[in-house]
């Protein structure tokens, strides 16, 4: 069984942002311990006429520990705690004036204050309810021997304590809460982008159904209907198409199981055929009556259906997009069918590539919506757009433009190599 290292302690404020936040409890701790230093030896020497060996060491005592406060705020407010009453309990060896604080003069009240806003932001609550009470108790016990009587000073301590406690342990939860709610918000966007890409390819496999059952299926009758239109047909012959025709009733079957299982009831009923190029123009004819003015150049091209279909749901989506976004935005459509040539990859020359070219392009808005909407947006646009674009085995280049507009272009393979 092998032991498992314990993760050392990380700064306080080790999880911000910018540096210099990550560096500010350092610099708090070292000013602080190279100023109360030589002040304690100082004070306590000067003022309260201490010994010079044991001020020194009780100041190392209650100052250098601040230094560990940024990494182990708990381990040295143990040292600090104890340096200071054994301080407080120096102090009575000395005669003193009466007016100078006692047990616990100002430099220790500065430096046990700033340690406990370092336990506040970095200790639970039961934690700082202990190390409260053990201040209080401390400042009451030291009381019944103060040397020059009990005053409301005596007690500085503990209610500057209390409260610096109460301040870094609110800040503390503060800072957890905005984490965890970052956190949530983090997974609750990646869990619905995942969401939005199963619905899209959900979608996609419902529509590709539908064009690939169109072509099983005029197979199938093909087959089947073989023997009555071909006259004088050998028998190996009709059973070749007998067997073609179980083999696609038998693969539409499997279609139509698997897509079961993508079907959901709000799916139900969708038999109508699926839309291609000749239909982009009632989407230009739509968004046209909604204020967008639209220029549309048509394609007549021939395109294989599955490429049509992710043509239409391209300038579907892209319409949609400037209605949501951009209305009353001039727009152009375009949809064209070309030639591209390729780099050369053979001492024959170069290859041609059937491409067709979805293009959506929209200005700025002459009066732009005062509040976006779907701030942060939902993702089924873009997402739709390159999963379609990605079946096919085409490109997508979507962004805005430099005027404010935006522009999608899409290039969608025609041939059925280009698919592979």
């Amino acid at each position: 069984m092998t032991a498992v290292e314990e993760e050392p302690p990380r700064a306080l404020l080790a999880g911000a942002s910018r540096r210099w936040v990550r560096l500010l409890p350092w610099a708090v701790v070292f000013v602080l311990s190279v100023a109360l230093l030589p002040t304690t030896i100082q004070v306590l020497t000067a003022d309260y006429g201490l010994n010079g060996g044991i001020a020194s060491a009780l100041a190392v005592a209650q100052a250098a520990p601040l230094l560990l406060a940024v990494v182990r705020p708990l381990q040295a407010w143990y040292v600090i705690f104890a340096a200071d009453v054994a301080g407080a309990l120096a102090l009575l060896t000395v005669d003193f004036k009466e007016q100078l604080l006692w047990p616990f003069p100002p430099m220790e009240i500065v430096g046990y204050v700033g340690l406990c806003l370092a336990l506040g932001l970095r200790e639970p609550r039961r934690t700082l309810l202990l190390v409260w009470l053990a201040t209080a108790g401390a400042n009451v016990a030291l009381g019944f021997f103060a040397p020059n009587g009990t005053s409301a000073m005596n007690v500085l301590l503990t209610i500057l304590s209390g409260v610096v406690l109460v301040l870094g342990g609110a800040l503390r939860e503060r800072y957890e809460v905005q984490r965890r709610l970052a956190e949530q918000e983090t997974i609750s966007e990646a869990e619905r982008d995942r969401r939005t890409l199963l619905e899209e390819r959900a979608r996609i496999a419902r529509e590709l159904h539908d064009v690939v059952a169109h072509h099983m299926s005029v197979i199938t009758v093909q087959a089947d209907t073989a023997a009555y239109r071909l006259e004088r047909l050998p028998p190996d012959v009709q059973e070749e198409f007998t067997s073609i025709a179980a083999t696609s009733r038998e693969s539409l079957g499997e279609m139509r199981r698997l897509l079961g299982v993508l079907r959901n009831e709000e799916a139900n009923g969708e038999l109508a055929p699926q839309p291609g190029l000749t239909r982009i123009g009632q989407l230009v004819e739509a968004t046209a009556r909604a204020g967008v003015p639209v220029e549309f150049t048509p394609c007549d091209a021939d395109v294989p259906e599955a490429v049509g279909l992710s043509a239409y749901r391209i300038v579907q989506e892209a319409l949609a997009n400037v209605v949501r976004h951009a209305p009353s935005a001039p727009t152009q459509v375009s949809v064209s069918a070309s030639q591209q040539v390729s780099e050369p990859t053979t001492e024959s020359g170069s290859e041609d590539s059937a491409r067709l070219t979805v293009l959506v392009v929209n200005g700025p808005s002459p009066q732009p919506p005062a509040a976006p909407l779907e701030e942060g947006g939902t993702g089924h646009g873009l997402v739709g757009m390159r999963e379609r674009v990605r079946l096919v085995g085409g490109t997508l280049d979507a962004g805005p433009l430099p005027d404010g507009g935006f522009r999608v272009a899409a290039q969608l393979p025609l041939t059925e190599k280009d698919f592979t």
